[in-house]
């Protein structure tokens, strides 16, 4: 006998952010359900839940935006649209501190959603969750660039207890500078008194001897290190240290499972590339080495996300890399309490209420998120394996309703006519880079290989 999973047939499909704050199953619409038609034939659908999921338990920090949270029953409803497994690993991960993380994974092991990218310490977030299908095992794992210090789990020891939190991925910045600005930037070193900072963080440990800089091509200012070149220029790369541990867990997620994938919340952008949003299209260098690290440890896809909008996918070693799947529920402007730090950054009072707060944050609709067609159009995307390889990624266009009223947009359907094709020619132009060829048929895209 031949068990299923021994055939290496499976159809993986991924999603971007879920900032889900209302129920979804009272919706009827043919382009709605023929989307959770697709989530729930695929043997395993994950996305990235991007929403806390509390009672208001805890005290909330300064996260300058939305802050996020849903009620707990939410949870059925993505289950019910037929997700299978969620990453948790994000920038609003502690939008209501240690105890509004917790709570929120406390509630979807409760019903049974499996998490993966936080935990009560360092090791707990870097594991894998494990989702059984009937095309085999698969691991999960998560990570995310974008984070709060408070937020970055840490490790334990024996005698005293690791720090609840998510998989943080740090990265370095190495800045590239012509002669003159490398010079100032000694000289304000010198004037300012931070050389003596510097000298006194080495001297006394604080600071390995691998940091150490070599002062005739290097200076550290204001915490930024900076290396004397012929034009200007930003280089980052993912920390070594957090890169080993997360390796550890990888390598042991490729002995327990059939298939390994690996989702990084990444809101940082490359140097080069188009703009849109005040962002660059293209990702960041730390995230493309990085993913493709996590492909040569074995891992079957990487799905990253964070911008909110589509950035390009990559065929590498013939496996699919998504820099950024966009959104894939987008109820950011539902969230039905806010504290009064909010409402004052935007010069309201104790008259206004959370409408008033997230109809002036985004001026009626004509800016920022709310402003843009963008980051209300997204994809989701069906990875089909047969004998242990990528055959073919399909794409199918989602659309969040831009334009429409607050209490209509967010909840996705999917694309028909000019709103899917404008979605997959704008994938085709973003992939390009990367040799990607999509096929476009009917409303849907294509990568065959």
């Amino acid at each position: 006998m031949i068990y299923h999973a021994e055939r290496g047939e499976i159809s993986i499909a991924v999603g971007g952010d879920a900032m889900i704050t209302r129920r979804m199953k009272a919706f009827q619409e043919p382009g709605f359900l023929k989307l959770v038609d697709i989530l729930r034939k695929a043997d395993v659908t994950v996305v990235n839940l991007e929403m806390l999921f509390h009672d208001y338990e805890n005290s909330w920090q300064w996260s300058g935006a939305t802050y996020t949270r849903s009620d707990p029953h939410n949870l059925d409803d993505l289950k019910w649209m037929g997700i299978d497994a969620v990453t948790t690993a994000n920038n609003h991960s502690f939008d209501f501190s240690e105890g509004g993380f917790l709570t929120t994974l406390r509630h979807c092991k409760e019903i049974d959603l499996p998490t993966a990218g936080g935990g009560r310490d360092i090791d707990e977030a870097r594991a894998p969750t494990y989702v059984d299908s009937a095309g085999g095992r698969v691991a999960v794992m998560s990570a995310t660039s974008t984070f709060s210090e408070q937020s970055r789990a840490g490790p334990g020891r024996p005698d005293f207890p690791g720090r609840p939190g998510v998989n943080a991925l740090r990265h370095d910045v190495l800045h590239h500078v012509e002669r003159d600005v490398f010079d100032a930037l000694h000289k304000a070193n010198r004037e300012l008194g931070y050389d003596d900072v510097a000298d006194a963080t080495h001297r006394f440990g604080f600071r390995g001897n691998e940091d150490a800089i070599d002062h005739a091509t290097e200076v550290e200012f204001l915490q930024n290190r900076f290396v004397l070149a012929e034009e200007f220029a930003r280089r980052t790369s993912a920390n070594n240290s957090d890169m080993t541990g997360i390796g550890n867990w990888i390598r042991g997620a490729q002995k327990q499972a059939d298939w390994t994938m690996y989702s990084v919340h990444c809101h940082e952008s490359g140097q080069t590339g188009e703009f849109h949003g005040g962002t660059r299209l293209s990702p960041p260098d730390f995230l493309v080495d990085f993913a493709h690290w996590t492909i040569d440890q074995g891992c079957n896809l990487f799905a990253g996300h964070g911008p909110h909008f589509l950035r390009g996918i990559e065929i590498y070693k013939n496996r699919p890399i998504f820099y950024s799947l966009g959104n894939f529920i987008f109820q950011n402007e539902s969230v039905l309490r806010l504290p009064d730090e909010a409402y004052r950054r935007f010069g309201l009072g104790y008259d206004q209420t959370p409408g008033d707060y997230l109809d002036t944050r985004s001026g009626g609709g004509t800016r920022a998120f709310a402003g843009d067609p963008v980051f209300w159009q997204s994809v989701v995307a069906v990875c089909n394996y047969a004998g242990g390889e990528l055959k073919e990624v399909v794409l199918h266009p989602i659309d969040m309703g831009y334009g429409r009223p607050i209490p209509q947009r967010g909840r996705p359907v999917l694309a028909e006519g000019d709103v899917a094709q404008g979605i997959l020619k704008w994938l085709q132009d973003v992939s390009r880079p990367y040799g990607t060829d999509i096929a476009i048929e009917g409303d849907v895209g294509y990568i065959r290989l």
